[in-house]
């Protein structure tokens, strides 16, 4: 089962949500919240795969929340996907950086939704095409800005963050290796562990800062 916490301040929104993780027999709805500070501490006691979280709420912002989420130890394992009115919001990029492993649109179709639940879970970033080219533009304006340490990775390490960083998944790697997706995965999560990154979706971030793609 992948457990869920929807945080959103419309009742709504979270209602629709709350239905649609119901009605799926591989996803359980564990906890709720109507606002950032109230994310956090259901996050904390609930310790879900996966936050829906709403990047403008009161008390405590979506972003603000994310960070909390995203540097407690203890929440390690928790994904976090940010729900957005706009595909290129301006807080998108901020999200990316503070630990956000995708995004979802409010009006997304359902299926949209429930595939960005189970992705994310299953350890890959979620990041469409319109983000991607969002997060690369930003880089190529200031490819040199706080430019990660890659001294630790090998050539072909470098390889696979760069095509990371392209928003390439295990499979589309190794095809483009010509590896298998074995070792792609391999690849993928030793370059994760040197650099310290949370997920797929900093290591792009990492991958663009560093020119790699």
């Amino acid at each position: 089962m992948i457990r869920v916490v929807i945080a959103d301040d419309q009742p709504l929104v979270r209602l629709g949500l709350r239905v649609l993780i119901e009605t799926e027999d591989d996803l359980e709805l564990v906890g709720e919240a109507e606002d950032g500070r109230g994310a956090v501490d259901t996050v904390r006691a609930t310790r879900p795969d996966v936050v829906l979280l709403d990047i403008r709420m009161p008390v405590l912002d979506g972003l603000a929340a994310l960070r909390m989420i995203a540097t407690d130890p203890a929440l390690a394992t928790t994904r976090v996907v940010m729900v957005t009115t706009f595909e290129v919001d301006e807080y998108v990029f901020e999200a990316l950086r503070a630990g956000a492993a995708g995004f979802v649109l409010k009006d997304a179709e359902p299926a949209d939704l429930l595939r960005a639940i189970r992705v994310v879970a299953a350890g890959e970033s979620l990041l469409s095409p319109t983000v991607t080219r969002l997060v690369i533009e930003t880089f190529a304006r200031r490819p040199s800005v706080d430019a990660p340490d890659l001294r630790s990775l090998t050539v072909r390490e470098r390889e696979v963050m760069g095509l990371v960083g392209r928003g390439l998944s295990n499979d589309e790697i190794a095809t483009e290796l010509v590896i298998s997706p074995a070792t792609a995965r391999t690849h993928v999560s030793r370059v994760m562990v040197k650099l310290a990154a949370r997920d797929r979706t900093q290591l792009a971030v990492l991958a663009n800062q560093a020119g790699l793609a």
